[in-house]
Parts: structure tokens; C-alpha cells; sequence
């Protein structure tokens, strides 16, 4: 026999089948039916049938459209009535809508959930109400009658949606006095009035001018994606061009930010002009130092401060990724991409307070943006390998036929902006993926490492330098040879040839890294592959020889005495190797170590040591009173991670569920004695539930969560304690929300 309802089809399934549902984790790239679509389209609700259709093709919308049509959510629909709107089989997208419970019943009695109306829409497939009246009539006969004016109104009525508003709705005319076009329609009754200022097109006058199609036959194909055929090599190398210009880009940036960290606006973000200044040194537009900013902070390179004047400063992973191969820092932008929980394209938008949205805000946060990326990738997986798309447009109409539903208002403007940065970070290229991205997208991550490193250019170990005291780089650096090249001379042009301009400043600055004269000379030497001039070794050695003549350090303390005896007793000493104590005066030793602690050894070692300010005066620096130490921050779930449902959540959830189809199974066909507990007579109720519990009797109860919504639950009590209701079914209901109690009996 065919189920009812939906809630009789559930309740025919297995719970441990349930509950090993809830427990299943889901592929970021196939998302519902997820846990709250099974849960929500059980319970019947419009948000939660919404959820269920949101990655539904235009087909699939259609058939459920098809049966709300013909009234499958007021009673059974034969799939004959379905296939007469739609025009063609339907036996696939059924499928697809029994697997998420979105249609049951036989063929013969197909039935969708009540709520698909409000979820889908009050006018599915574009149709407006039926007119009872008017099916009565010869439709075509009025609408023969009608003119060339009042025809174009059907007609763009009938496109849907079926509504319209117009002040003529207000006059209610006969025929030989009316004016305008819809005057006569709704005296000819070919149109409905809904109030004095809304007119409806009648479900069956909209079918006809349809030819009797719900829909159009072309929009229930997916369209066509044109493609351009290219070489896969081709593809890996164009976008390992653009992986490299990246990487150049995001190590001037981090470089840049290192000097001088850009601060966080008080509403969180990068402010206006700290983006154009970055995008003016990177030689980039905004929407690109954009993308590397949330790049940099998403993949943990950069970081908030959180100080009294918080700051994005570089992390220390930046160091560690500056040193590493191109292919590991590509590797760690890509993944940080993939990954990312926001939409870096919204910045430079208005936000609904019609305020500018900056790069790093909040207000870019969205936790299915690395769904979205997924979806848009994993689209073009399906082509052959170096197919590349011809047109962006082409693309996102392909994806909106797939699933209309999802992503809401930004769903085709998310298609385009992954498109663009998926470019700029070199997993497309050509409009194709590359190989090293389906290797990626296959969790294949040496792979994928193996594929980008052969598409990179190789490094070269060698530069080219010029009498100008210019140093061309013929293509990327080594690591070591790059990392000299940064410290000896400064970036005078960047692309695949990189120009570098040796100074004063530049030497000056190698030297105070503690590189010698002798080791420039010898690096010059050994990988120049043009004879060195002889200006820069002048150079070399001019700016060498003054170098370091006057030096400074830092100390965090010092010792001075005017009796030298007991300082060299003090240096003696194993505490003075212990707090890097050093002479550098005849009566003055300093040490890195803070004074207290130094003082506090000292008097240890024996000594009798007094601190003193900045006029000579002796102070105290005893602590002055308790201090707790700082807390340390709460972990953060990693960016774009999903949650997981435990096994206790589904064992809740299923007993609430199975309490729930008890109690409405109960109030059918049971009958509850009357009150023996409930309402302010609390010493009542324990009364009943613990009576219940000796005879193991079941108890109906009402009961509020903590989010005040009121349920009834039939409940089998195994203990009444601690201010707790514990259920057979390993429920727990705190007393103080259980609102009212009953017996049950067969």
C-alpha cells in the first residue's frame, strides 16, 4: 500500500538507516542532500524543502512545478497529468525527487510536501491561480474575441509571472464601458482581480497560451558549453605564467607589509587608502591587491595584530614560505584559495547600510564561498582535458541551468569571479583546467606539486651583469641566488625577465645582513655570466671600507660599580654566563636578561646588588601585587571546515523524532487521562512521572526548548532525578521546561 504522507513514508524507514544518515560526512563537492535537508524536508517546512531543491536542475524544478500545478500537495496526482505539462519522461527527475523525499506515492499517486508551495513560490511554473469559472467556458471562444492590445497583456501575463499591477484594477466597469485593455479583460473575465491595484492571469488561460506546455520545450535542456581545443601543455605553461607573476606579487606584498604593516580599520578591514597604496607599489588594480590580501591573511601569512593599535603584520610563516620553491608557495596560495570561507570580489561593494565593503572585512565572510569554487571547478573537470571555455557568459548560463537555486542573488557573479582568480593563481588557464588543478581537485596533492613543477620554468642559476650596474635575471631565480640578488640590489622592472639596479643604499644594505665584501665579489664572479665592471667592484669596496666603523646594540640591563675588583668577581661568576653578562666599560657590565631578573640571580649568587632610575636614585622593582597569567586564545575551526554530527547529536535527534511521530500517533488513536500533572502544580507532575516510572507506564508531556518553542512528546520514563526527565529512548528533558504531563492509555 502506498504511503499517505510524508510522514508516514519516514516513519516506514529504518532509524539505525536514519541515524547512520546523520552520521554520514558528505564530499565538499556533492553537498545535499545533507543532514538538514533530511531532518527539514522531514518536518515538512518551507525553509527546509528549499534547502532540499537547492542543487535541483531546471528539469527536476520543473517536474515539482509540474505537480503543484496539477495539486499533488492537496491530493494524489497521477505522473500521466505530469507528463502532459511537461511534454516529455519524467522518470528521472521522479527519481530525484523521491531519493530526497521530495515526491512519494506510486505513479499513480504522486504527493509532494504541503510546504513546496511557499518554498518554491506562489506561482509554480510561472502560472497564476486556476478560475474554476473560466474552465467552465470555451476559453478559446473568448479569447478569439479579443483585440491586438488586450492580447499583448495575455501574452506578457502568460511568460509569467501571471501577475500584474495597474490602477484599471480598481474600476470595476462592464464591458461596453470599459477603456483600456485590462478593463476588458477582467470584464470578459480573462483576468482576475486580486485587489483594487493587482490582476492575476487564470492558470488555465495562461496553459493555452502556452500551447498547453508549463513550460518552453528548449528551456528544459541544458544548454550547450562551447569550448576551444588547446594543448594541455599549452594550458600548464599559460597559467604557470600567471602562478609566477602571483608569487612575484605576494612576496613584494609581504615584503612591503613587513616594513610597514597597513592598519586595521575599528569596523575591521583594510581601509581605502592603505588598498590603493598597495596596489599602486604592487603596479596592479585594486581588485587584484584585493585578492592578495585575502590570499596572504587566508593562508595564515599575514595576521591581525589584536593590539591597542592592531595591525596586519607578517606571521612567522612568511619566512619559511619566502625560502620555500615556487611550486610549495603556489601550493600554499592554492589551497588557501580553495579553501577560503569569503568572497574577495564583494569588496569595493556597498553593503545594505550603503557602506563601501573593504578588503579583510567581515562583511565578506561566506561560509559556502569554497562550495561555490568546488562547484565551478568541478564543472570544468567534465571537459576534455585542455578544453577551455570560450565565453564566461556561456559558463555561468550552463551552471544556472544546473542549479538555479543555489547562491542566491551573487550565484552568477560567484561563477565569474572564481573564473577570474582561479586565472590569476594559475589553476586555469586558457579558460581550461590545468593538470595540476584536476590532480588537486582529486585530493592527488604530490600530484598536483609534480604537475606545476614541470609547467614551471625551470629556475636559472645565473644573471646578466651590465656596465650601468644593472643585473638582468634571465628567468626565476634559484632561492639562494634570488634571495642575494634581493639583498645586494633593488627591483628595478619585474616580469619574466627581472631587471635589478645595484647603489650605495642597496650594498649597504647586504653588508648589514653580514655578508662580506669578499663573499659579493665571489657571488658576482661565479654567477654572472658577463664579466663583472669594474665600477661595481669599486663600488663593492668603496662602501665596504666605511661600513661598520661606528657600531650600537641593544641591552636590556647594566651593572655599574665604582670598584672594579667586585665586577670581575661578578664576571667570575657562573651567573654572569648565565644572563650574557659583558664588560664594556672598566666599571660598567650590560646584559640582554631584564634587570629584575639579573638582581634577583645576583642576590642568589650572594651579592648584594640595589637598582636605580634614570637620576641615580635607588627604586624597588618587587612585584606590587598578584598577577594571573594571560589566557590563551580558544582554537579557531580551520576556514571552509564543515561540521561534523556526532553520534550522540543523531541519537538525540532521532529520539526526538521518534517521540514526536509517538505523540501524533498517540493523540490519533490513544487517549490521554486526564491532567495528573502540569501547569503551575509542579509537585503534581512529579507526582505522575515518577508513578510512571515504577509502573514503566508511558507519559504524554509537554515541553519548551531552550529556544521556547513548545512540543508534545510521549515519553517512557526510566528515572526522575536532578531536576531531569530521562526517556527510554535516551532523551533528557530538564524538569523546569516540561510545562505539562499525562498518562497514556491504549
Amino acid at each position: 500500500m502506498p504511503a499517505t504522507s510524508l510522514a508516514d513514508w519516514l516513519r516506514a524507514e529504518s532509524d539505525d538507516a536514519l541515524a547512520e544518515l546523520l552520521r554520514t560526512r558528505r564530499d565538499l563537492s556533492t553537498p545535499p542532500p545533507s543532514d538538514t535537508t533530511v531532518l527539514a524536508t522531514r518536518a515538512g517546512t518551507p525553509g527546509s524543502v528549499a534547502r532540499a531543491c537547492e542543487d535541483l536542475d531546471t528539469f527536476t524544478l520543473a517536474v515539482i512545478d509540474a505537480l503543484l500545478v496539477s495539486g499533488a500537495d492537496l491530493e494524489p496526482t497521477p505522473v500521466s497529468a505530469v507528463t502532459a505539462l511537461i511534454g516529455r519522461d519524467v522518470s528521472e527527475p521522479l527519481a530525484r525527487l523521491r531519493a530526497r523525499a521530495l515526491v512519494w506515492g506510486a505513479d499513480d499517486e504522486l504527493r509532494v510536501p504541503p510546504a513546496a508551495r511557499d518554498a518554491l513560490g506562489p506561482f509554480p511554473a510561472g502560472l497564476g491561480a486556476p478560475s474554476p469559472a473560466l474552465a467552465a467556458t470555451d476559453i478559446d471562444a473568448r479569447l478569439a474575441e479579443v483585440g491586438e492590445d488586450e492580447r499583448a497583456v495575455l501574452t506578457a501575463l502568460a511568460a509569467g509571472p501571471p501577475i500584474g499591477r495597474t490602477r484599471d484594477a480598481s474600476f470595476d466597469v462592464g464591458l461596453s464601458d470599459a477603456a483600456t485593455p485590462v478593463q476588458k479583460l477582467l470584464a470578459r473575465g480573462l483576468l482576475l482581480r486580486r485587489d483594487d491595484q493587482t490582476v492575476e492571469l487564470p492558470r488555465e488561460l495562461g496553459l493555452l497560451l502556452r500551447g498547453g506546455r508549463a513550460f518552453e520545450p528548449d528551456t528544459l535542456v541544458e544548454p550547450e558549453l562551447p569550448v576551444h581545443p588547446h594543448r594541455t601543455d599549452t594550458v600548464d605553461q599559460t597559467a604557470a605564467g600567471e602562478a609566477m607573476e602571483l608569487l612575484r606579487q605576494t612576496e613584494s606584498l609581504l615584503r612591503m607589509w613587513s616594513d610597514s604593516p597597513p592598519p586595521v580599520l575599528k569596523a575591521g578591514g583594510l581601509g581605502v587608502r592603505e588598498l590603493k597604496k598597495a596596489a599602486k607599489d604592487l603596479e596592479v588594480d585594486e581588485t587584484r591587491a584585493t585578492l592578495l590580501a585575502e590570499l596572504v591573511v587566508g593562508a595564515g601569512l599575514v595576521a591581525d595584530s589584536e593590539n591597542t593599535a592592531p595591525e596586519y603584520v607578517p606571521t612567522m610563516l612568511t619566512d619559511s614560505w619566502l625560502a620555500s620553491p615556487s611550486v610549495q608557495r603556489w601550493m600554499t596560495l592554492a589551497q588557501a584559495w580553495l579553501e577560503l570561507p569569503r568572497l574577495p570580489g564583494l569588496a569595493g561593494g556597498r553593503d545594505a547600510k550603503d557602506k563601501p565593503i573593504a578588503p579583510l572585512s567581515e562583511e565578506l565572510r561566506r561560509p559556502l564561498a569554497p562550495v561555490s569554487r568546488h562547484r565551478v571547478l568541478t564543472a570544468l573537470t567534465a571537459l576534455n582535458p585542455g578544453a577551455g571555455v570560450k565565453s564566461i557568459d556561456e559558463l555561468v548560463a550552463v551552471l544556472a541551468w544546473r542549479a538555479p537555486r543555489r547562491g542566491g542573488r551573487l550565484r552568477d557573479e560567484t561563477v565569474r569571479w572564481t573564473m577570474a582568480e582561479a586565472t590569476a593563481l594559475g589553476l586555469v588557464g586558457l579558460g581550461a583546467l590545468t593538470t595540476a588543478t584536476r590532480l588537486l581537485l582529486e585530493d592527488d596533492r604530490p600530484g598536483a606539486v609534480e604537475a606545476m613543477h614541470d609547467a614551471l620554468p625551470a629556475p636559472v642559476d645565473h644573471v646578466l651583469v651590465q656596465a650601468d650596474l644593472t643585473v638582468v635575471a634571465p628567468g626565476p631565480l634559484e632561492p639562494e641566488l634570488a634571495a642575494d640578488m634581493a639583498a645586494v640590489a633593488d627591483v628595478e622592472s619585474a616580469g619574466h625577465a627581472t631587471v635589478y639596479r645595484i647603489t650605495e643604499p642597496s650594498v649597504r644594505r647586504a653588508l648589514d645582513t653580514g655578508r662580506t665584501a669578499d663573499e659579493l665579489h665571489a657571488m658576482f664572479r661565479d654567477k654572472s655570466a658577463t664579466p663583472v665592471p669594474q665600477g661595481l667592484t669599486y663600488l663593492i669596496d668603496d662602501v665596504a671600507r666605511r661600513h661598520g666603523r661606528l657600531r650600537g646594540g641593544t641591552a636590556g640591563s647594566f651593572l655599574r660599580c665604582d670598584d672594579e675588583a667586585l665586577l670581575a668577581e661578578v664576571l667570575a661568576h657562573p651567573v654572569a654566563a648565565e644572563y650574557d653578562l659583558r664588560l664594556i666599560a672598566p666599571t660598567v657590565l650590560i646584559s640582554s636578561a631584564p634587570l629584575a631578573e639579573v638582581l634577583e640571580a645576583l642576590r642568589g649568587a650572594g651579592f648584594a646588588p640595589a637598582a636605580e632610575g634614570p637620576d641615580g636614585r635607588v627604586v624597588d622593582l618587587r612585584p606590587t601585587g598578584r598577577r594571573l597569567p594571560a589566557r590563551a586564545r580558544a582554537a579557531r575551526a580551520r576556514p571552509g571546515e564543515q561540521a561534523v554530527l556526532t553520534d550522540d547529536q543523531a541519537t538525540r535527534i532521532v529520539s526526538n523524532l521518534r517521540a514526536g511521530d509517538q505523540a501524533s500517533a498517540r493523540r490519533r488513536g490513544s487517549t490521554v487521562r486526564a491532567p495528573g500533572g502540569g501547569g503551575a502544580d509542579t509537585t503534581a507532575t512529579l507526582d505522575l512521572l515518577s508513578r510512571a516510572t515504577l509502573e514503566q507506564r508511558e507519559v504524554w508531556i509537554g515541553f519548551v526548548d531552550s529556544r521556547g518553542t513548545a512540543s508534545q512528546r510521549v515519553v517512557r520514563p526510566l528515572r526522575v532525578g536532578g531536576g531531569v526527565l530521562e526517556g527510554a529512548n535516551h532523551e533528557r528533558y530538564p524538569l523546569h521546561r516540561i510545562t505539562s504531563a499525562a498518562l497514556v492509555e491504549d
